[in-house]
């Protein structure tokens, strides 16, 4: 018998297969329709993955900047929303992420797998809500950088730890996924004490590695892809 969650996952994939049939986007050939399920090609989600990595880091990053600028004293709301609208995409971005690896992971361990697709749709979700608050308010969320890196850092880490396990990528780069989100998670466990400052100085080093992480991963699955006996999976 499906868990609650996994029934929330099911509606996801269901909703999202209606809205590629609605668009006429079902060429792309990521779905496909049996009578036990929706069928997705592996190799499809590893570069599917791979692009939300890749652009969603990017739209984070640019969209923070905008988003500092404001508070810097920049009145330009102009650049505000479209910062707001980029981390909202970014926040899309990981929570799809969630969805399409869920499939892939489950089979090496289903709790951590859904615990996976959770973190990310939890993060989407701050996202948003910090979003909206700030384009109301005009004001950003306490302590925002850090409660995006607690998410970012937890589901990072399960993510690493599962392609570890299941030998789905090279463990060496999972091993520097490991690492990365670790040193995140000390560095925003240091500042929440105030001991230190995750955006500029000394606190970058506690990015680097997740970074690059979120760099290397996407490069493999553009190249390589998921090491799976199987081309596709059911969801």
């Amino acid at each position: 018998m499906e868990s609650p969650l996994e029934k929330r996952y099911r509606m996801c994939i269901n909703t999202i297969y209606l809205l590629f049939i609605r668009l006429d986007l079902s060429v792309i050939g990521i779905f496909n329709f049996e009578g036990r399920g929706f069928v997705v090609s592996v190799r499809k989600i590893g570069v599917i993955v791979g692009l939300l990595f890749l652009s969603s880091t990017v739209a984070f990053s640019v969209g923070a900047s905008l988003i500092q600028e404001f508070v810097d004293g920049n009145s330009n709301q102009t650049s505000l929303t479209i910062g707001v609208l980029l981390q909202i995409y970014c926040g899309i971005a990981i929570a799809g992420i969630g969805i399409l690896m869920y499939p892939i992971l489950k089979p090496y361990n289903k709790r951590l797998a859904l615990g996976y697709v959770s973190s990310r749709v939890l993060e989407f979700a701050v996202i948003t809500i910090s979003g909206i608050y700030l384009l109301s308010q005009l004001k950003v969320v306490p302590s925002y950088d850090l409660l995006i890196y607690v998410f970012t850092g937890a589901g990072g880490l399960i993510l690493s730890y599962l392609l570890y396990v299941s030998k789905l990528i090279p463990r060496l780069l999972s091993v520097i996924g490991i690492i990365g989100y670790l040193l995140l998670l000390i560095g925003v466990l240091a500042g929440v004490f105030g001991n230190l400052d995750l955006n500029t100085g000394l606190g970058l080093l506690f990015l680097i590695p997740g970074g690059l992480f979120e760099i290397l991963l996407p490069i493999w699955l553009f190249i390589k892809g998921f090491k799976m006996t199987a081309s596709a999976v059911t969801v």
